[in-house]
């Protein structure tokens, strides 16, 4: 393994799996590593047999955050070291990510990792899992996107109560705000994530974009916007096959097989 760190990609069921591999260093983020996280994400999205994403990181902790040092450059250069990245993973401009994207925590998991795991949609965090968003006590403000999703899915003051202080807090506290939506046993959390992701994968996939991108319209632009969008949406699924295959696994007691067309 390289000293900058690697990552593990592999594709099962409809769900690609993206895998954090620098243990040996609880898996403080690298440019490397964040190069090829893009990588696989722009995967994500181009191939039409992957339906759903699952993020974890091997070993006992999901990231430490990023490796500062290695980063110190490129801060003070542009400020903003991910955004000439082949597609952003933070998803911070919009509607860059179309797919759903399940993540899986545990132990460390500071900075970098608790904006990951905002950026995408569920997160399965184990009962060790330790949060902390230290960017204040760096000198620097956090920018993948946690200055506004943690008070989106938390509220302002819990928000505030975290980012501002960079203290430690548990999974339950992260359960409690909105952060993460299950605490499993340590050990467990990739299987049930993966389980997660494999119900979402077998889902007309059309129809799981469509309600991912209106819920982003709602959450970029408001419910006006998002209304707007209900009748042409709704008219263009209705003539695809998958919203007949859906029908006709109804009439007949089946599980539907959807193709994506």
């Amino acid at each position: 393994m390289s000293e900058e760190g690697d990552i593990t990609v592999d594709l099962s069921d409809g769900v690609l799996e993206i895998g954090i591999n620098r243990p040996e260093k609880l898996n403080g983020f690298t440019p490397h590593i964040f190069a090829l996280m893009s990588d696989a994400y722009a995967r994500m999205e181009a191939e039409e047999d992957i339906r759903c994403g699952l993020l974890f990181a091997h070993g006992k902790h999901f990231t430490a955050g990023l490796d500062l040092p290695k980063f110190a450059g490129k801060f003070s250069e542009s400020g903003d070291f991910a955004r000439s990245a082949n597609i952003d993973i933070y998803n911070r401009f919009g509607h860059g990510r179309t797919k759903p994207l399940i993540t899986a925590v545990q132990g460390i998991t500071f900075t970098a990792g608790i904006e990951l795991m905002l950026a995408g949609d569920v997160t399965i965090a184990a009962d060790d899992c330790r949060f902390a968003q230290l960017e204040p006590k760096r000198g620097l403000m956090a920018v993948g996107g946690a200055t506004y999703r943690f008070i989106e899915r938390g509220g302002w003051g819990n928000a505030m109560k975290w980012l501002l202080t960079g203290d430690e807090f548990g999974p339950e506290e992260a359960y409690r705000i909105g952060l993460v939506q299950e605490i499993v046993p340590a050990g467990t959390q990739v299987n049930r994530a993966r389980e997660l992701a494999r119900s979402i994968a077998k889902r007309a996939p059309l129809a799981v974009q469509a309600t991912l991108s209106n819920a982003r319209t709602y959450a970029l632009e408001g419910e006006d916007a998002a209304a707007a969008q209900f009748s042409d949406v709704q008219h263009q699924l209705a003539k695809t096959n998958d919203f007949q295959e859906g029908v006709q696994s109804f009439i007949e007691k089946r599980d539907a097989h959807f193709t994506g067309t």
